[in-house]
């Protein structure tokens, strides 16, 4: 029995991590139409030119609502690393549509923030965000190549050209 009790406790706590609540309604953001190629593009270079404005070299990954990959950048000199995980970054906030930030603040808290680790795709490192347009996600934007503030500076640059 007490096994059943921390596994229903820990489902609990990881369906809460897994709604995103808007301010104005309270509500999960539900999915919406998936991003197009034209707005991917657009968030894309809006990224991009933030990073360049700091000299910072990045990648930048533009998925679906299901993380499928929609549009991906590389700047020159960008470590080969980051590619993989600009797309990882947003994957993760599209699947569990939130930043990845959350699951870094989680991790950082301890305690119960740890069981973050069991969470497939996963990703607790800043710099993915949902892309939200019209008060549904649309897909997300994954940054990486610089530390994690920088790589989330640069994703907010590309999630703020939507509406």
């Amino acid at each position: 029995m007490k096994d059943f009790s921390i596994l229903a406790c820990a489902l609990l706590v990881a369906g809460a991590l897994m709604s995103v609540r808007t301010a104005a309604q309270g509500q999960p953001n539900m999915y919406g139409p998936t991003i197009t190629a034209d707005q991917a593009k657009t968030a894309a270079a809006a990224a991009v030119a933030e990073a360049k404005k700091n000299q910072w070299t990045m990648a930048v990954a533009i998925v679906d609502p299901a993380g499928d990959l929609v549009y991906f950048e590389k700047m020159d000199n960008t470590q080969v690393g980051s590619v993989d995980v600009a797309i990882a970054k947003a994957r993760s906030s599209a699947r569990f549509k939130r930043p990845t930030k959350a699951f870094q603040d989680a991790l950082a808290a301890g305690g119960e923030g740890w069981r973050i680790m069991t969470l497939e795709g996963a990703v607790a490192v800043e710099g993915g965000l949902p892309l939200i347009a019209g008060g549904k996600i649309i897909g997300a934007i994954g940054a990486s190549g610089g530390s994690a503030p920088q790589d989330g500076v640069t994703a907010a640059a590309g999630a703020g050209t939507l509406k």
